[in-house]
Parts: C-alpha cells; structure tokens; sequence
C-alpha cells in the first residue's frame, strides 16, 4: 500500500460496520480533516468510534454523529456534546463508558498483544455490572477486556516520508496508543518532511505502526488553535 495518500483515498479504505480508533482530548489532537472527510461519504457508515468523547456540536466527531454515520461509541467523557446526550436518550446511539485511565490501559493493552488486565476502578458501581470481578489480596477488582480496532485515524504534528510520527505537546493524548491497536493506521499529519529529517529519539511512533500518512487539508494552526485553512 502506498505509504502517502490523499485523504479522499484514504478514509476509501474504511468499510460499512468497522471499528474506528479516533485520537483526541476535546478537540485537541482531533484529526479533523480525515472526520470531515469520513463525513462527506456513504460507504462507511454503522461505525463503533473509540474515542475519549465526541468532539462538540458539529465539531470533531460530533459531525460525524449529526451525518448518521455513528451506531456506537465507546469512550470517557461524552457530555461536552449535547448531540451526543440526546441521540443516547433518542435510542440512536449506543455508548459504553469507561473510566479515562481504564480506557488508555484498554487501548494499551489491546496495542501490545495482552487480552485484558484487573483494576479497582469502577468495582461496585454500574460499570461493573455483568463483569468479571476478582479478590486479589483482599481488594477487588474488575476484568477489563484489551481494546482494538479495525482501524485508527490519529493525528500527529510531523511525519517523514516513511510515516514515523512525532506530536505537538497534549495533542499527543491518545494517538500513540492507538496507533499501536488498530489493523489499519492512517495519521493526518501537519508537515511532511524527508526521511531523516526527524532525530531517530524525536520519533514517538515508529513507522511501522502507520500504514498511511495524509497532510491535512482543511485545517492550519494559528495562535495554539486549529482553524480552517484561509481564515
């Protein structure tokens, strides 16, 4: 597969019913233009998103949920998109939460080979309803299951032509996890630049993680922010 790819090529790979690792806190490390694309096109809908949330109205992933083309979402924190809350109460769209460390740990897990691990976190609330629960030393703690995905959209501010990555400070959040845990990887990347040109201890994601690398499209960033190219 051609390493370096245009978005309109690249979310081409997703497919009907897919599991989708989408990188992001709030809206910061949101590969935006591969969304936005994702958006405009009909063979891939009935996704199960894995992401800490949804973005925010019509922003991020919560356009992705106005377009229809979400059935689940899996993640942390959804109530900074009321889209999200009301689709939920409306029976459009399933969720399953995890606790934020629980859910890096998941997508850790899933990333390096290991099928789940134990932890005390959410043991005794609703979270744990129907789970594994087990007495370890006197404390109890609650099977989680490793997450993994069909495939990963994940941003990162640079890559080389061969795709290794390198991110710009908090937007690093979760993109190198799940560039670890998904069969497919494309990142959306601010600048391309030749091979060798990033410090081998600079590189945060090695490239054989990635399977594609699209520059963004639609977005810039100005004064700390992404905003539409242009503007």
């Amino acid at each position: 597969m051609e390493k370096l790819q245009t978005i309109s090529k690249a979310v081409q790979l997703l497919s009907d019913g897919d599991t989708v690792m989408v990188g992001g806190f709030g809206l910061c490390g949101t590969p935006f233009s591969l969304i936005d694309a994702l958006a405009e096109q009909d063979k891939a809908r009935n996704l199960t998103v894995i992401s800490n949330n949804l973005g925010e109205p019509g922003r991020g992933l919560g356009k992705l949920l106005l377009s229809g083309h979400l059935k689940k979402a899996i993640g942390s924190y959804f109530t900074t998109n009321v889209d999200a809350v009301e689709a939920y109460n409306r029976g459009e769209l399933d969720i399953e939460l995890f606790p934020q460390g629980t859910l890096a740990e998941a997508i850790r897990a899933g990333g390096a080979g290991i099928g789940g691990f134990y932890t005390p976190t959410g043991v005794g609330t609703k979270l744990a309803e129907g789970k594994e629960i087990r007495d370890i030393d006197g404390t109890k703690y609650l099977f989680v299951k490793g997450l993994t995905a069909d495939v990963a959209l994940i941003k990162a501010h640079q890559a080389d032509t061969l795709g290794n990555l390198t991110y710009a400070k908090t937007a690093r959040n979760f993109n190198p996890l799940m560039a670890t845990a998904a069969e497919l990887v494309i990142a959306e990347v601010d600048e391309i630049v030749p091979t060798g040109s990033i410090p081998p201890e600079a590189v945060v994601t090695p490239h054989v993680y990635v399977d594609v690398v699209v520059e963004s499209e639609r977005y810039e960033k100005k004064g700390g922010h992404y905003v539409a190219k242009g503007s």
